[in-house]
């Protein structure tokens, strides 16, 4: 096993020397690029957050830039992306670390771990990234390698299965080349060792894989899990007097400080009478309904249907917690995706 270790290890640091995988982040010593490119790409394609990691660089080239921006600046910026709450605990964290290490971003480990929003991989990928510490990295590109290569039939989403990955990766580490061992595998999960069609004919490492030789490639990493999406429904009511439209700041933890219409959550989508009903129970008494849409949003854990009630108010509405907004404004704030796709499509 100690021999094999050493080929896999010596195989991924010369593959890694002859491939040229272009990322504006990658060969980068800065750690705060490095944190935000990792926070970036947390449940995000390389693809689609090159652009975002790039825009925030040059917003924010440094981390007091960022700690000093405003919440909703910030939010707008990141909209696309999903999972806001990464946005809010980037900011959150600098914000931390311009008052309390005077921007300079912690360089050790467990002081990296401690930081809000950053797990055991992000905070191996920093450390060993920005400082050459030897702490693996483990992602699922690193998952599907190990669990291939070396046959490791433990579901990787269990707890003691999280833990054999981790254990296997930190083994294997070369502690004098952490960065170019820990970067080589995961371009080499992204690459080559691929979750569908990997490039097993031309792989370095297909002589010796287990996967590859017991024909178990396409069932290699286990998953003992499956995602349960949760169904969620909501009555948009876009509310206009005079050419100004009303939003609000979103206080519930789900798409926390993203801007809204009027909502109301249901167990199933409102009709034309059941909204009647609601208007009343606001006073609104003088209104009238120029259209509906319904839109769904797909999201990792839930499933988001949207109806939206375009209504023209003939009175001013008392609302204590809203913004009135014209049309030509409503491209300044940050709505979560679904009703950007209204705004897009409707106005």
């Amino acid at each position: 096993m100690i021999a094999k270790n050493k080929v896999f290890v010596s195989t991924l640091i010369e593959w890694s020397s002859t491939i040229i995988r272009d990322m504006p982040w990658k060969g980068i010593r800065n750690p705060y690029y490095i944190w935000l490119s990792e926070i970036i790409l947390q449940q995000t394609r390389v693809e689609q957050g090159r652009k975002y990691y790039e825009k925030f660089v040059e917003l924010f080239p440094t981390i007091s830039h960022l700690a000093n921006a405003k919440i909703d600046t910030i939010l707008k910026n990141w909209e696309g992306l999903g999972y806001y709450s990464r946005a809010r605990n980037l900011h959150e964290t600098a914000m931390y670390i311009t008052k309390e290490h005077q921007g300079v971003f912690p360089k050790t480990y467990v002081e990296i771990l401690n930081l809000k929003g950053v797990g055991k991989y992000t905070a191996a990928a920093i450390a060993s990234f920005a400082y050459d510490l030897p702490y693996a990295v483990v992602d699922g590109n690193v998952i599907r390698v190990l669990a291939r290569y070396f046959g490791i039939k433990e579901a990787f989403d269990t707890s003691s299965g999280k833990k054999t990955f981790e254990e296997s990766a930190q083994k294997l580490l070369p502690n004098d080349a952490a960065s170019k061992y820990n970067q080589a595998i995961m371009d080499f999960g992204a690459l080559v060792c691929k979750p569908a069609l990997p490039m097993c004919d031309t792989c370095p490492l297909g002589n010796s894989c287990y996967a590859y030789k017991k024909d178990e490639v396409n069932i290699l990493p286990y998953r003992a899990k499956k995602t349960k999406v949760e169904e969620r429904f909501f009555n948009y009511f876009v509310f206009t007097y005079k050419n100004k439209f009303y939003v609000q700041k979103r206080n519930a933890e789900f798409w926390r400080d993203l801007y809204q219409f009027y909502l109301i959550e249901s167990e199933k989508l409102f009709s034309e009478k059941e909204v009647a009903k609601e208007l009343k129970k606001i006073n609104i008494h003088d209104a009238s309904m120029i259209h509906t849409k319904d839109l769904t949003q797909k999201l990792s854990h839930r499933k988001i249907y949207a109806r939206f009630f375009y209504i023209e108010l003939a009175n001013k509405p008392l609302f204590d917690d809203f913004e009135e907004i014209s049309k030509s404004k409503l491209t300044n704030f940050a709505f979560p995706r679904i009703i950007n796709l209204y705004i897009q499509n409707n106005f």
